[in-house]
């Protein structure tokens, strides 16, 4: 645990990132489009033949450059570029919709980090707490929504991380100042620099040993929810 800055303004609340910092998601996302994959051989066999599940992911990143909108609604990307898809193809469109609850589902299936649950416990004993995100988990499936106060995610609120509006929404939503809340997330620009740009401390949740870049200095840098909650500790001493 690194803990490079200290401030004399009390915390009162936490706030989390999903993706990387409560559960890893490159294996959630491999199962998911995998599932998929394999329901469009069934039931798109003609989209199927034509692509692989990387094909699609380059065909979904290019629709992204087509409208900023996409960067905020990851669901209404990879909805759009199905139905493209399936229209380019001659497929029925009419089962997208079963498509995405598939995936949707999915996505939400994931496995959490050892030390999630029992710090969050301690955690929202001591601390508001809440989550920010720009994916589309669903935290009721996930049994993670009753610890968090609020959670605001980006393609419901329509701005996305690094805004300081999502940051600065989750805060309002807790009743706490910018100053008094912590942000926890993985990614350097979208969490820790975003967060701190919003007048928020941030800590950099590195649980893959990433090397960290010169000009970027998160609040602390923790491995684990335990050591985050050791450097919470610091700062209420």
């Amino acid at each position: 645990m690194n803990t490079p800055r200290v401030s004399a303004t009390r915390i009162e609340a936490v706030l989390f990132d999903l993706d990387d910092t409560l559960w890893a998601i490159e294996p959630v996302l491999v199962r998911a489009e995998g599932l998929l994959y394999e329901w469009l051989r069934r039931h798109a066999p003609k989209l199927a033949a034509a692509h692989t599940v990387a094909s699609l992911r380059e065909r979904r990143l290019a629709l992204m450059q087509t409208d900023p909108v996409y960067r905020i609604d990851l669901w209404q990307l990879r909805h759009d570029a199905l139905v493209a898809a399936f229209t380019e193809y001659g497929e029925d469109i009419g089962l997208v919709g079963e498509a995405m609850a598939l995936f949707s589902e999915a996505r939400s299936t994931v496995s959490l980090f050892d030390d999630v649950e029992p710090a969050l416990q301690r955690l929202k004993t001591q601390l508001a707490l809440g989550s920010v995100s720009n994916g589309f988990a669903d935290l009721e499936r996930i049994g993670l929504a009753d610890h968090f106060g609020v959670s605001i995610a980006a393609h419901r609120f329509g701005r996305a991380k690094p805004d300081a509006a999502i940051f600065h929404a989750a805060c309002a939503a807790l009743d706490v100042a910018p100053a008094a809340a912590v942000y926890v997330g993985d990614d350097l620009q979208l969490d820790v620099q975003g967060a701190q740009q919003a007048g928020l401390r941030a800590v950099w949740m590195n649980r893959f040993d990433r090397p960290l870049p010169e000009g970027i200095v998160p609040d602390a840098v923790c491995r684990d929810l335990h050591e985050l909650q050791a450097w919470l500790n610091t700062q209420a001493a």
